[in-house]
């Protein structure tokens, strides 16, 4: 009972956030959507502030995790690209609500509770990443960059069109131009000794 309250009181503050921003968003409205005591909200988050965040993180441990399930180790190089970059289209368009939530209005000054977490899940988050390609760069498939280079260049210009879609700007589906992205990626990323010996 009582996780179904949590879970009631995350997803009408979702749906808040999202129709009001943040600024915008109360507590009240949250409560009301959620069909919560004020007492119950209380129980559960401290603050609208507390709510957001715990949102915020658990949101982004949804999305980790489903980056995560495809990467296994094992996988060629563009091969992984490949599916580190359908994975994060199909979870933008399929998650539409909490992508927006995550890359479009949650805000960075939660608490430091809530930043020293968000930090370990994106540690756990990229050491998930370093198993599939650490090997890859042992065996010279991919070229050594530090790990924020690499997701720079293969989230970052997914995570570019990824944010026009979720903002209105493009309404397109994004996951159409999947193939030039991973394309891309892989001539950004790939060796080309590893080039050339896929061809």
């Amino acid at each position: 009972m009582a996780a179904g309250v949590r879970a009631d009181l995350l997803a009408a503050g979702l749906a808040i956030f999202e129709r009001d921003g943040y600024e915008g968003a109360t507590v009240a409205a949250i409560r009301t959507k959620a069909r919560a005591s004020n007492g119950s909200f209380f129980h559960f988050f401290g603050s609208k502030r507390e709510l957001a965040g715990t949102l915020f993180l658990e949101t982004l441990q949804r999305y980790h995790a489903t980056i995560l399930a495809v990467m296994l180790p094992g996988l060629g190089a563009p091969e992984g690209i490949d599916r580190l970059i359908r994975a994060h289209l199909d979870w933008v368009v399929e998650s539409r609500r909490e992508a927006r939530y995550l890359f479009e209005i949650s805000r960075g000054d939660w608490t430091e509770d809530m930043r020293d977490r968000q930090r370990a899940l994106n540690a756990r988050f990229a050491e998930g990443i370093e198993r599939w390609r650490a090997p890859l760069i042992a065996s010279g498939e991919l070229l050594p960059l530090t790990p924020a280079i690499f997701a720079s260049q293969v989230i970052g210009p997914a995570q570019i069109f990824c944010r026009a879609y979720l903002s209105g700007r493009e309404r397109g589906d994004p996951r159409l131009h999947a193939d030039e992205l991973v394309a891309c990626a892989i001539r950004a990323l790939v060796t080309a000794r590893a080039k050339d010996a896929a061809s």
